[in-house]
C-alpha cells in the first residue's frame, strides 16, 4: 500500500507535468512572449505564462524581499548595463562591451588589454576602477496613491507636474531604508503608475578578466546586430565591500562581497524551445506610441541621425585603421557611435518589414470604433490631438536632434565649448560660488575628454558635420554663423587659433577670476562659434521642444490609460525606463526573409570560417585556433563542437547588455548582448516572428576562461551544474 501511494503520487505529478506541456503546445506562445515585466508583480498571469513556456520557478523564486531570490544576483552595471553575480565571492559577469571603458582605461600601447586580454590570477591582481559602480534592487513599493495626492483633472499640466514632483520628493525622503541605501521613484505606464526602488550601490568594482577584443568583440561593427554571430562578448569584475559586507568607496582593506544569491551555471546547454528568462535593466522603449509618432521617428528623425553618425564614423574609422594610438583612444567612442547608428538603420527596416505603422493604424481604428460605441467622450480627441502635436513638434525635434548629434555628441571641440558655455551661464545666472563649483566639474571632465582626444581626427569631423548641420537642420533654428559660410576656411581658422583643442590650452582659458575666464573664452574663436549654437538651443529649441513634449506626454498618458480600458483583455507591460525587469521567451530560430531560416546556435567552426588574418574585426588568436584544431573543448563542448552563441525570443533593448539568461530552474545558461538587426524595431513594436535576442552560450564563456586563458582560479569559484542530467 505504501508503494502504491508513492506510485500514484508520481503518476499524478507526471500527468500534471504532461498536462502543462500539452496546454503549452495548444497555446499560441507568440501571444505570451514579449514584454518587460516588473519583477515584484509577477504573481498571477506572468507566473502562469512562464510555466506554460517551461519554467519551474515561482514568482517568489525570482523576486522576494524577505528571502534570497534571483533579484539579489542582478546588478545595474555602471548605470548603463546589467551584470550578475556568479560566485559566493562577488564575482560579476557582464558584456565585454559593457566593461570596454574600464578595460580601455587600464590599457596602453605597452599593455594593451583590449588587444591581449587581461586575467587576474589572484585578488591582488584585480584592478580598481574609479567611478564604476554596481547597484542592487532591495525592494520595490507601489507609491502611486502617494504621488497623485492632491492632483486633480482640473489642474493644468505644469501644475500637475510640479505637484507630482513635490510628492515624489516627499515619498523619497519618507522611504524606509538603511542609512547606506538610497531610494528613488520612477513612473510607469506613461505616468499612470509610480514605484519606489530601494537600492544599494557598491562603488568598489574591480576588473578581474577580459578576453582579447578578437574574442570579446569578434566581428566588431560588421557583425553588430547581425546573425549568425560568433562573439565572446563577456568580461568579469568583482564587487568589494567593507568588513561588514556593506557598500563603501575603494580601499585596499575592502574584501570581496558576499551576495545573498549567486547564479549556478548550467553545463547542459540549450535546445530549441527551451525556456529562457532574461533579468536586467532595459533602458528605454516606446511601445505605445501612436502611428503618427512612429512614422515621424522612422521617416524623419532616424534618417537625420543616421546620416550624421555615418559621416562621423567614416572619418574616425579612416584614422583608426592607420594609427595604433588613435585606435586605442577612439575604440570605445567609435563603438558607442556605431552601435546606435546601425541600430536605427535596423529599426527603420524592421518597422517597414513588419508593416508596424499600418498595424498601429488598424488598432487605432478599432480603438476609435469602441470609443464611439461606448461614448467614451474623454478619449474621443486623443488621436486627433496626437496628429496636431506631432505636426507642431516635428521641426523642433529635428533641430534638437541635429544639435545633440553634432554640437553635443560627435564633434568633440563643440562638446568642450558646451562645457565652457555652461560655465559662463553658471556665472551669469548664479554667483562666484556657482562659477567655482562648475569650474571644478568642468576641469575634472576635461581630463577624461583629452585623455582620448586627437585634433587630427576631430578637425575633419567638425568640418563635415557642421556643414551638414547648416545644410539639413531646419532653417528657423539655424544660427547666423552657419549661414553662407565656407566651412573649410572656417574650420582652418578655428582649429589654428583656438586653445580648446588641448588640455593645457583649455586649462589656461579657464584659469583666473570669473571675469577673466569669461573674457578669455569670448575671445576664443571656437568658443564664440559654439556659443551661438548653444544659445540657439537653450533659447529657442529646447523651450519649444519641452513645451510641446509636455503636451504630448499628457496625451500619451491619457492614451495609455485609455488603451488599457478600451482593450481590457490585451496584455500591456510598462515601457522600459532603466528599472529592473523580467522578460521571458524560448530558444528559437526565425525566418528573416523568404527562403531563409536562421537556426538557433552557432559554433566555433563559424569563427574559423570568418577568420581574416590581421583584420581588426575578424582576426583570431593563435591559441584559439590551436584549441579548435585539437578539438580541445574540455567539458564545455557538445558532440565534438564548441557552442558560441544562441538565439531566443526574449524582448530586450539597450541596458539589457550583460543580462543573465537563466533556464527554468534559475541556472545561468547565457549572457545577453545583442538583438538581431530585424528585431531592433522592438523598442517601438514587438513582433515575435522576427524579434530575436543574441546570447553568449555560457559554455563558451567558461571555455575561454578555462582552456584559453587558463584562469582556473575563476572556474573554481563557480558552481557548475547539470540540471538536464
Amino acid at each position: 500500500m505504501k508503494y502504491l501511494k508513492l506510485y500514484l503520487l508520481v503518476a499524478i505529478a507526471f500527468i500534471s507535468l504532461n498536462s502543462i506541456a500539452q496546454v503549452a503546445k495548444e497555446v499560441d506562445t507568440k501571444k505570451i512572449q514579449g514584454g518587460m515585466w516588473i519583477p515584484s508583480l509577477l504573481e498571477g498571469m506572468n507566473e502562469q505564462e512562464m510555466q506554460l513556456l517551461g519554467s519551474k520557478m515561482t514568482a517568489k523564486d525570482i523576486y522576494d524581499v524577505n528571502n534570497s531570490s534571483l533579484k539579489d544576483a542582478i546588478a545595474h552595471f555602471g548605470g548603463g548595463c546589467t551584470s550578475e553575480i556568479i560566485s559566493p565571492n562577488g564575482l560579476l559577469l557582464t558584456n565585454h562591451h559593457c566593461g570596454y571603458g574600464a578595460i580601455q582605461s587600464h590599457s596602453s600601447v605597452d599593455h594593451d588589454y583590449l588587444k591581449d586580454g587581461f586575467w587576474a590570477k589572484s585578488y591582488a591582481e584585480e584592478l580598481p576602477n574609479e567611478h564604476l559602480s554596481a547597484t542592487f534592487i532591495k525592494r520595490i513599493d507601489d507609491v502611486t496613491t502617494e504621488v497623485f495626492e492632491g492632483v486633480t483633472d482640473e489642474m493644468d499640466e505644469v501644475s500637475k507636474s510640479k505637484l507630482i514632483d513635490q510628492n515624489i520628493n516627499k515619498v523619497t525622503k519618507a522611504a524606509q531604508k538603511e542609512e547606506w541605501q538610497e531610494a528613488n521613484v520612477k513612473s510607469f505606464y506613461k505616468g499612470n503608475q509610480y514605484l519606489l526602488f530601494v537600492t544599494e550601490t557598491f562603488k568598489d568594482v574591480r576588473l578581474v578578466g577580459a578576453p582579447p577584443s578578437s574574442i570579446g568583440k569578434f566581428g566588431a561593427d560588421t557583425d553588430n546586430w547581425m546573425w549568425p554571430r560568433h562573439t565572446g562578448d563577456f568580461s568579469m569584475f568583482r564587487i568589494y565591500a567593507d568588513a561588514n559586507n556593506k557598500p563603501t568607496a575603494y580601499s585596499k582593506d575592502n574584501v570581496p562581497y558576499k551576495p545573498n544569491h549567486y547564479l549556478p551555471i548550467s553545463l547542459d546547454g540549450v535546445e530549441e524551445r527551451d525556456f529562457t528568462l532574461v533579468f536586467g535593466f532595459p533602458g528605454r522603449t516606446n511601445e505605445y506610441l501612436p502611428a503618427v509618432g512612429v512614422d515621424q521617428i522612422v521617416n524623419v528623425l532616424n534618417p537625420a541621425k543616421i546620416e550624421v553618425r555615418e559621416n562621423a564614423l567614416k572619418i574616425v574609422d579612416s584614422f583608426m585603421r592607420k594609427d595604433a594610438d588613435i585606435k586605442i583612444k577612439y575604440a570605445s567612442k567609435f563603438a558607442s557611435i556605431a552601435n546606435y547608428w546601425k541600430k536605427w538603420i535596423g529599426e527603420d527596416q524592421g518597422i517597414k518589414q513588419t508593416n508596424a505603422i499600418e498595424k498601429k493604424k488598424e488598432l487605432e481604428k478599432e480603438f476609435t470604433k469602441i470609443v464611439e460605441e461606448k461614448d467614451l467622450v474623454g478619449y474621443s480627441t486623443l488621436l486627433s490631438d496626437f496628429e496636431k502635436l506631432y505636426k507642431e513638434i516635428e521641426s523642433v525635434s529635428l533641430a534638437r536632434d541635429y544639435w545633440i548629434e553634432i554640437a553635443y555628441r560627435n564633434v568633440e571641440l563643440l562638446s568642450v565649448t558646451f562645457n565652457a558655455f555652461q560655465l559662463e551661464q553658471a556665472y551669469l545666472k548664479g554667483s562666484e560660488q556657482a562659477f567655482e563649483g562648475r569650474r571644478s566639474y568642468v576641469l575634472e571632465s576635461l581630463d577624461d575628454k583629452f585623455k582620448n582626444y586627437s585634433v587630427l581626427v576631430d578637425k575633419p569631423v567638425f568640418e563635415k558635420l557642421v556643414s551638414l548641420y547648416a545644410e539639413k537642420a531646419p532653417k528657423e533654428y539655424l544660427p547666423q554663423n552657419m549661414k553662407d559660410v565656407n566651412f573649410t576656411a572656417l574650420t582652418n581658422d578655428i582649429y589654428s587659433s583656438t586653445k580648446l583643442t588641448s588640455l593645457e590650452g583649455a586649462k589656461e582659458l579657464l584659469s583666473g577670476s570669473a571675469e577673466e575666464v569669461i573674457q578669455k573664452l569670448n575671445n576664443d574663436k571656437a568658443y564664440v562659434f559654439g556659443k551661438e549654437l548653444h544659445e540657439i538651443f537653450y533659447n529657442n529649441i529646447e523651450p519649444k521642444y519641452q513645451e510641446l513634449n509636455l503636451q504630448l506626454a499628457a496625451v500619451q498618458k491619457q492614451y495609455m490609460k485609455a488603451l488599457m480600458e478600451v482593450f481590457p483583455n490585451k496584455r500591456f507591460f510598462p515601457d522600459a525606463n532603466s528599472t529592473l525587469r523580467v522578460n521571458y521567451g524560448m530558444v528559437q530560430g526565425y525566418e528573416p526573409k523568404d527562403g531563409v531560416y536562421y537556426t538557433t546556435q552557432t559554433f566555433l567552426k563559424g569563427v574559423m570560417e570568418k577568420y581574416v588574418p590581421g583584420d581588426y574585426e575578424f582576426d583570431v588568436p593563435q591559441k584559439l585556433q590551436d584549441l579548435y584544431k585539437a578539438k580541445d573543448f574540455g567539458q564545455y563542448g557538445e558532440n565534438g563542437k564548441m557552442p558560441v552563441n544562441f538565439l531566443s525570443t526574449n524582448h530586450m533593448t539597450g541596458g539589457n547588455s550583460g543580462s543573465p539568461v537563466v533556464d527554468g530552474e534559475g541556472n545561468l545558461i547565457g549572457l545577453a548582448f545583442d538583438t538581431t538587426w530585424e528585431g531592433t524595431m522592438s523598442d517601438l513594436y514587438f513582433d515575435a516572428d522576427i524579434v530575436r535576442s543574441i546570447m553568449v552560450d555560457l559554455r563558451y564563456v567558461l571555455f575561454i576562461i578555462d582552456k584559453y586563458a587558463g584562469a582556473t582560479n575563476l572556474i573554481d569559484e563557480m558552481k557548475l551544474v547539470h540540471p538536464k542530467k
